[in-house]
């Protein structure tokens, strides 16, 4: 059976108040945000940087494709493919920003900044998957059904990042998930490069580029609620640290592996592509751009909440230290994406 969520699920949390701020923010945004959307002529397409097969040299371009990804290993693979699954699960990520109250797109075409920002903010996203999907089929080194699979399984288990309706925390964690992309496209591109394909390290590296551009939007908003309610938005930034920021593809399941999700996590982490220590980057990252540490007059709940995110960053990366430290010989897992070949954690 696919992994379901397990903990309690809150709705609307926002007081009605609290949506009249992203009313007034409308303008703000129009001249803010939507600048951060690329024109659709102006951005890469995924035929970019694939072999054209209107082209008389498609085969020879195949070809060479498929030589340059015999020089990569399995394990570079798994991780691939888990971001491509992540990517390929948009959907899901559109119907998470449209539960945001405030924000959402209210007919599907509305013209609100919000909801012109959510619908171009998924078309952008939408050629991630596309672009890597191609990849990977061309590749010929992946069982490509059973990555299907995994696809339709994730779309519909869906996703409780645990926003509760509410956009203070829904760009929290937008913020924080852009952020932690940008970062795992950025080493899946160093690590294409150091396995000699180049063509693979430009594929992760332009995915990642729009990965900072979104991120840098997300944060702007953040930093906007930061400068109308300091109070509120530290608060929900505690509330999210403390729920911990979970993954978008955490209920992964291919219809074998329960684990799935924590043992392609466990390979990202073996090489460097997404980690812990990233974790704690990523949060004090924020901290410092928000400039959590300088805010004064909050109440006493916020006083606490700021202490608590502001002391986050050490206490995690401490944590992980010890985890080092007691790590035993990682087991080695098959994964159905790669036909069953093994792959050490």
């Amino acid at each position: 059976m696919p992994p379901s969520e397990v903990h309690v699920q809150v709705t609307h949390s926002m007081p009605p108040q609290k949506i009249e701020i992203f009313k007034s923010l409308e303008d703000w945004a129009e001249n803010n945000i939507l600048t951060y959307l690329k024109p659709v002529e102006k951005c890469w397409q995924p035929q970019d940087f694939l072999p054209d097969p209107a082209s008389d040299g498609f085969h020879e371009q195949v070809k060479e494709l498929r030589e340059r990804a015999k020089e990569i290993p399995d394990d570079y693979f798994v991780v691939l493919v888990g971001d491509m699954i992540t990517e390929e699960a948009l959907p899901t990520y559109q119907t998470m920003l449209n539960t945001l109250d405030g924000v959402r797109d209210e007919t599907g075409a509305s013209l609100t900044p919000w909801a012109i920002w959510t619908r171009a903010w998924t078309a952008e996203e939408n050629r991630h998957g596309d672009l890597l999907n191609k990849y990977l089929y061309l590749s010929g080194r992946v069982d490509m059904r059973q990555i299907e699979k995994t696809i339709q399984y994730l779309i519909g288990s869906g996703m409780d990042p645990r926003t509760e309706n509410n956009p203070y925390l829904g760009f929290i964690y937008t913020s924080f998930q852009e952020r932690a992309t940008f970062i795992s496209h950025g080493n899946t591109a160093r690590l294409a490069k150091e396995h000699g394909d180049i063509k693979l390290a430009q594929i992760c590296g332009n995915i990642a580029s729009d990965e900072k551009r979104h991120e840098t939007a997300y944060t702007k908003i953040v930093e906007k609620l930061f400068e109308i309610d300091p109070d509120g938005i530290v608060l929900a930034f505690a509330d999210m640290m403390r729920k911990k920021i979970s993954m978008p593809a955490h209920l992964m399941y291919d219809g074998q592996d329960d684990n799935l999700f924590d043992n392609f996590s466990a390979v990202a982490q073996r090489l460097g592509v997404y980690t812990a220590r990233d974790y704690a980057d990523i949060l004090e990252f924020l901290v410092n751009k928000w400039k959590v540490t300088e805010l004064t007059g909050l109440s006493a709940d916020g006083r606490k909440a700021q202490d608590y995110v502001c002391g986050l960053p050490p206490r995690i990366r401490r944590l992980e230290e010890r985890a080092q430290g007691r790590a035993k010989e990682a087991p080695r897992v098959p994964f159905s994406w790669i036909f069953d070949r093994e792959v050490q954690l």
